[in-house]
């Protein structure tokens, strides 16, 4: 039997899960990334979970399917507040917009002692600046963080660790460590029309504008 095929967004999001760990894949939807990585022997276990029972199940049908239940769990949870973080050590968190991602780790359901041990996977299809936020606001330091262009699209990925360090990076929440290349100049060019648009009420985003323009100027 074939491995499932990841699209270009999910790919890149498995590639930062780390070697043997046991992954926790928060809205997993069909299920394909924690098959692929068990079937690919990058992960020694996963527990794939999502809020709605639609997508939970056809998660559990391609676990049938490729006969994968003594590997994989199905968990319809809200955010993490059903998964016992003993039994995980990297998290990805998917296919959502940023602030849903900043409520999930914000939850108060979530033994945040716990959370700080973990390997955190971020992939955020709108507002990845929360992510960032939450990430800056709670300790966990940011190590890759990449733009990924598929079709018309941009997506933000990030993985972090806890650190117990507060960057205070405000404008950096919209950059984060993302290096300007010719293949993301375009997601640049997007934000900085998004922030120039909402620069016309509140709040002032004229830094960020301003670091953005530099980053573009430097590698046109």
């Amino acid at each position: 039997m074939k491995n499932v095929k990841l699209s270009k967004r999910l790919s890149a999001a498995a590639n930062l899960i780390r070697q043997g760990s046991r992954l926790a894949d928060i809205g997993c939807d069909h299920g394909y990334v924690p098959v692929s990585l068990i079937l690919d022997g990058r992960i020694e276990s996963a527990v794939a979970s999502d809020i709605n029972e639609g997508p939970l199940k056809s998660c559990i049908n391609l676990v049938k399917e490729y006969e994968l239940e003594h590997k994989i769990k199905c968990v319809l949870s809200n955010g993490l507040e059903r998964i016992n973080l003993d039994e995980v050590d990297d998290i990805l968190i998917a296919g959502m917009g940023g602030i849903l991602i900043y409520d999930i780790l914000n939850s108060d359901k979530v033994d945040f002692e716990k959370l700080k041990e973990k390997h955190l996977v971020l992939n955020s299809m709108t507002h990845p600046e929360e992510a960032r936020l939450w990430l800056n606001n709670y300790g966990f330091e940011i190590q890759n963080d990449i733009i990924v262009k598929e079709g018309k699209h941009y997506y933000s990925i990030m993985d972090a660790y806890y650190t117990g360090e507060n960057n205070n990076f405000d404008a950096d929440c919209f950059l984060g460590k993302i290096e300007v290349t010719k293949e993301n100049i375009g997601y640049f060019e997007h934000l900085l029309n998004y922030l120039k648009n909402k620069q016309k009420g509140e709040p002032d985003f004229s830094e960020e504008i301003k670091k953005i323009e530099e980053k573009i100027n430097d590698n046109r």
